[in-house]
């Protein structure tokens, strides 16, 4: 069978599966190096779709797959429908990929064989309009934006999310609350040793939320006030420094997280740019990005969390969510006013320099992206 009738048979059971629900969980599925995901988060339909790696960090087409669900807008947001970060997550120990599916409130679970994926389950996102979605020792856990935000936790089965009634709880959000796109939570994420749990509010809330999910329950998060900050995107440093981006006054801080719950603040720095949103880390290093200067800033993470800044890198118009490759040597970063994603090739110091750009088929607007 050639690659390309091989590519076109894979899509052609994922449309087939759509129309029966689910489809059968692979016997094992195999781990994908060198290859990047990107969510289209298209109304129409939602789709993922892969891109091989060359050695230069360029990207080459070789698959688009369908989540068997809807992309979604919300309202007043131009270059992330979603304004979130985190739509799409790779799980390296089951090697699955997850993916939020807004405008029909679910998640698709994909099988990942090398460049190629296999959808396995489309399921209820246990809210409304999942924005983003975290995996950490066989527990996944959604963010719903929409009604007043909420939580929803499932565990791994054989390859499946199961849903844990004792894993949901409301944000407490308000629903009315305008714009939307700034008033809903951002992300979800887990701390690196997967005992606690993350939700930033953005201006619903100006707060950091960190839950403690056990066995049997998950309890009220601990609320850490940041007020007029809108907290959004986050990431953890190789030490463990939490390091978030601040949208209000376009800045990146970063924390502390005790095991009660609460944040320490360890320092702040001015990206001196416009809508700092997003933002990955690099070992010691992290790229925030700035979707109303179209630019990518660098900050190098001191052992105690002080932020030394390392310039900005020119991107395309409309810089969103941006992915780090897992051997550290290239950086993918959305672009979303035309839909691209740019590519960029990290030096020992952390510089950026760039090596290309793509542009995703119905992704204006969308956000999601995973680098292997």
């Amino acid at each position: 069978m050639s690659s390309l009738t091989h590519r076109l048979a894979v899509v052609a059971t994922s449309a087939a599966a759509a129309a029966t629900g689910l489809v059968a969980a692979p016997a094992h599925a195999d781990p994908a190096p060198h290859v990047v995901f990107v969510q289209t988060d298209d109304p129409a339909g939602n789709t993922v779709v892969a891109y091989d790696r060359t050695l230069s960090g360029g990207l080459t087409p070789v698959g688009s797959f369908s989540t068997g669900g809807l992309g979604g807008v919300l309202a007043g947001s131009v270059v992330d429908h979603l304004a979130s970060e985190g739509s799409l997550d790779y799980d390296a120990s089951s090697h699955l990929l997850f993916a939020v599916n807004a405008g029909s409130d679910s998640v698709t679970v994909f099988a990942v064989h090398g460049d190629q994926l296999s959808r396995v389950q489309v399921i209820a996102s246990g809210g409304s309009f999942p924005v983003s979605v975290t995996s950490h020792g066989g527990r996944v856990f959604v963010l719903n934006a929409r009604g007043g935000g909420s939580v929803q936790g499932f565990r791994l089965a054989g390859g499946r999310l199961v849903p844990v009634a004792a894993w949901h709880r409301g944000l407490g959000l308000d629903p009315a609350q305008t714009p939307e796109f700034t008033s809903t939570p951002g992300q979800i994420g887990f701390t690196p040793d997967g005992a606690q749990l993350l939700v930033t509010t953005k201006n619903g809330g100006n707060s950091v939320l960190v839950f403690r999910p056990t066995a049997g329950r998950l309890d009220a998060p601990v609320a850490n006030s940041l007020p007029g900050t809108v907290p959004f995107g986050f990431d953890f440093d190789a030490a463990g420094n939490l390091a978030l981006t601040e949208a209000g006054p376009n800045a990146v801080a970063t924390f502390g997280v005790t095991s009660h719950g609460t944040l320490t603040a360890r320092d702040t720095a001015a990206t001196s740019a416009a809508a700092t949103c997003w933002i990955v880390a690099n070992g010691s290093t992290v790229y925030a990005s700035n979707a109303g200067s179209a630019t990518l800033s660098s900050y190098l993470v001191g052992p105690a969390g002080e932020l030394s800044a390392r310039g900005s890198t020119a991107t395309n118009r409309g810089t969103v969510d941006a992915a780090v490759s897992s051997d550290g040597t290239f950086l993918y970063a959305q672009t979303g006013a035309a839909g691209t994603v740019d590519a960029f090739r990290i030096g020992s110091d952390g510089s950026l320099t760039a090596t290309g750009a793509v542009t995703v088929p119905n992704a204006v607007g969308g956000e999601g992206i995973v680098a292997l």
